[in-house]
């Protein structure tokens, strides 16, 4: 996958500009691997057009379907309130779907750091993390925004993807200058539900304590804890967060974390 002559990127039909302003979307495609991701990228509305002269930060998301419209709007509705904020752009990665905002199949892969044991569906993160800082990265800065001068750069994943970013932490720390994520992640969020569930109005109790013991099996608030001690001992970040989403469960907290993550990222 590191190729870049590989990857073919053919940009999608373009929205009104009345929808979704300084908004496009690109197919990016490895026939060899038989793989195509579906690429997002967001840009301030100050920009006249993408061969502007500027500087930016940028922040990468994954889950892109999910995710990438949530860190575009929350860059944007920001802005109005923040007159100092930077100029930002988001990239998301994200999957050619129709049915769901997951691709419960190929994330599993992409998302999967190496095992001690081999697994099925296989490790891809290796491969991904290639495709980012390889493919893309380098092809937003030259083709995308050929003028623009990039400065710091962040990544974001909820989920398995914070797993991801945990990886890309660990395996390649130089990567990122700022790694953001909900459960577990650099700027750990987490819903404080996962691990201590509360029972919901119409659930009966039956289906309540299958839910909760299905949850407590993860050890999630611990597992964020022991991680944001081990990080925050080792002296080798400038900072490390750890933020609880008291009510919160899995799904919600998963862009919650983001906005917190974008106002630390911009916050610097």
């Amino acid at each position: 996958m590191a190729s870049p002559a590989a990857w073919s990127f053919t940009p999608l039909p373009a929205f009104a500009p009345t929808v979704f302003p300084n908004i496009a979307l690109w197919s990016a495609s490895n026939a060899a691997k038989n793989l195509t991701y579906q690429v997002g990228i967001s840009w301030p509305f100050e920009w006249a057009s993408r061969e502007v002269n500027k500087s930016a930060l940028t922040m990468y998301v994954i889950d892109g379907n999910a995710l990438g419209m949530t860190a575009a709007e929350g860059f944007k509705r920001r802005k109005p309130v923040d007159s100092a904020q930077p100029d930002s752009i988001v990239v998301s990665v994200g999957y050619p779907l129709t049915d769901s905002v997951y691709s419960f199949s190929q994330r599993a892969i992409d998302f999967r750091p190496p095992m001690p044991v081999p697994q099925d569906p296989p490790s891809g993160a290796d491969d991904f993390i290639t495709f980012i800082d390889n493919v893309l990265r380098p092809w937003v800065r030259s083709r995308v925004f050929p003028h623009v001068v990039f400065t710091r750069d962040a990544l974001y994943g909820h989920s398995f993807g914070g797993l991801f970013v945990i990886y890309a932490l660990l395996a390649n720390p130089h990567l990122f200058d700022t790694l953001v994520g909900s459960k577990p992640a650099f700027f750990i969020g987490y819903g404080s539900l996962e691990q201590f569930p509360v029972k919901r109005r119409t659930e009966t109790e039956e289906a309540f304590k299958t839910r909760k013991s299905f949850f407590q099996a993860f050890h999630m608030t611990e597992y964020c804890h022991d991680l944001y001690d081990r990080v925050r001992a080792s002296g080798r970040t400038r900072d490390v967060v750890l933020k609880e989403y008291l009510g919160q469960d899995h799904a919600g907290v998963g862009g919650s974390a983001l906005t917190d993550g974008i106002d630390y990222f911009l916050d610097w």
